[in-house]
């Protein structure tokens, strides 16, 4: 049995299915549960070794596999497959996929069969930087709105959690919000994929060591427009013009910022927030929270109100919803105060232009951690900003030599700039407290990927935060 394309299933029973990645992250657990209880034959294979994919593995201990392949992507992992689901990480190119692509079978994503399942309207936020937050905002705008009407609002996505449990209990006039990463967008290239309200925050270079080209890199975020319709709206930051570069809007297009040029859109300026669309334009007062600071965080703002109105949201509330928003973890989070200093936790600061955002945040004097996997990004505008808004900066990773070269080449024998080279973290943060003036920051924003030294962000970030805590005791 060959199945062409994946809208056409409704029944998976006896289907012979592969999970081609298991991961760390929830969303293989996710696919593998929701295919095994709808009756499929579900193979699992992940080119990791079995000893770190133990929590993974633990939760689907009372999940029906049909064999898990730990290590290697053996063909009899692959032996009658007819739906094959592919780990976002799974490179474009990659020979398995390609062959069964080939041969006809089904290819997607734990997105792609969330999407292809779920009712609700979707609001989709991408970006380089600031899609977590903005994605997370706009659900936290949306609440009241959805609430009044008995109904839900969801948040899923890239953001750290799948939402396929939730597909029994997602309603047709709720809401989801999803936050969409390049490699979610570009296994969503054949679907039919279009979100009521599609957020592009900004464009960058970024995961260059993913996509093989920058083009490639755009390609996989226009995604997300290409196929939305006269009704649909797309929020996109004004430097994205829908003429160039391919960035072609085929729902209303609408702006957002913190300089109000006259665009329709949403505009956070001088404590306002202003919003138009045609002939409708209101303003509100609008206060920053200061768990929110900085410029780029104003924009996030922005964005995420111009997508909640887009939805049907007051604006009449959104202050109210602001003022009670928490950060969300590793995203310039306090983490620690005390003993003279304090501690910010951005571990999730994972591109030169997030890192770069959170130093222009602060005015108190401020040292740095940074560094780590290089992804092929330019880094010397974040060496730039690092030299010109800290008092010392501590490298960490594959990429501390870069940094401190560029480093190097800006510093004078007439300017007070300390720079060290960590030997690990635990070195990294030692070093970075013993610099640190009374009164200042320390500041974990590597503006690179954790690969190197952890397995990923979060446990970079969780790290980060335990030291402090000690530091502190």
């Amino acid at each position: 049995m060959t199945i062409a394309d994946l809208s056409s299933v409704s029944d998976y029973t006896g289907m012979k299915v592969t999970v081609m990645g298991l991961g760390t992250f929830g969303g293989g657990v996710a696919a593998t549960r929701f295919l095994a209880q709808r009756g499929a034959v579900v193979t699992v294979t992940d080119l990791r070794p079995e000893v770190e994919l133990q929590d993974s593995l633990q939760q689907l201990d009372d999940v029906p596999i049909a064999g898990i392949f730990a290590g290697a992507h053996p063909d009899t992992a692959f032996t009658g497959t007819q739906l094959l689901v592919v780990n976002p990480a799974v490179k474009p190119g990659n020979v398995i996929v390609e062959q069964f692509r080939n041969r006809g079978a089904i290819i997607t994503s734990e997105i792609g069969l969330f999407l292809h399942h779920n009712p609700a309207s979707v609001v989709a936020v991408t970006g380089s930087n600031g899609k977590s937050t903005t994605a997370a905002l706009t659900c936290q705008l949306l609440e009241q709105h959805v609430a009044a009407h008995g109904n839900s609002v969801w948040l899923g996505g890239n953001i750290g959690h799948s939402l396929l449990p939730s597909l029994t209990d997602i309603q047709s006039d709720d809401i989801v919000v999803l936050e969409l990463s390049s490699f979610q967008l570009y296994a969503l290239a054949s679907s039919g994929f279009a979100p009521r309200v599609g957020v592009v925050t900004n464009f960058s270079p970024n995961h260059l060591d993913w996509h093989p080209t920058l083009e490639h890199y755009r390609t996989a975020k226009q995604i997300m427009l290409r196929r939305q319709g006269q009704h649909d709206v797309a929020v996109l930051p004004p430097d994205l013009n829908d003429a160039a570069d391919g960035w072609r809007v085929r729902g209303q297009c609408l702006r957002f910022g913190t300089s109000d040029d006259g665009e329709d859109g949403a505009f956070l300026e001088h404590g306002s927030l202003i919003l138009r669309r045609g002939h409708i334009e209101d303003a509100v007062r609008i206060n920053q929270p200061s768990q929110l600071p900085g410029a780029h965080n104003g924009r996030n703002i922005a964005a995420a109100a111009c997508a909640a109105w887009s939805m049907g949201a007051d604006v009449n509330h959104f202050d109210a919803a602001l003022a009670k928003y928490e950060p969300l973890p590793h995203r310039l989070q306090l983490v620690a105060d005390g003993r003279g200093l304090r501690f910010y936790n951005d571990s999730l600061a994972t591109t030169p232009e997030s890192a770069i955002a959170a130093l222009r945040s602060f005015s108190t004097p401020c040292v740095i951690i940074a560094g780590g996997y290089d992804k092929g990004s330019d880094l010397r505008a974040f060496a730039e900003a690092i030299h010109a808004k800290t008092v010392a900066a501590v490298l960490i990773g594959d990429t501390a030599n870069s940094l401190a070269q560029h480093l190097s080449s800006l510093s004078s024998a007439e300017q007070q700039f300390h720079l060290d080279v960590a030997k690990d973290f635990e070195d990294a943060f030692s070093l970075a407290v013993a610099v640190a003036p009374q009164g200042s920051i320390v500041l974990l924003s590597p503006g690179c990927a954790s690969y190197d030294w952890f397995r990923d962000f979060r446990e970079r970030g969780d790290r980060f935060r335990n030291l402090a805590l000690q530091w502190l005791q």
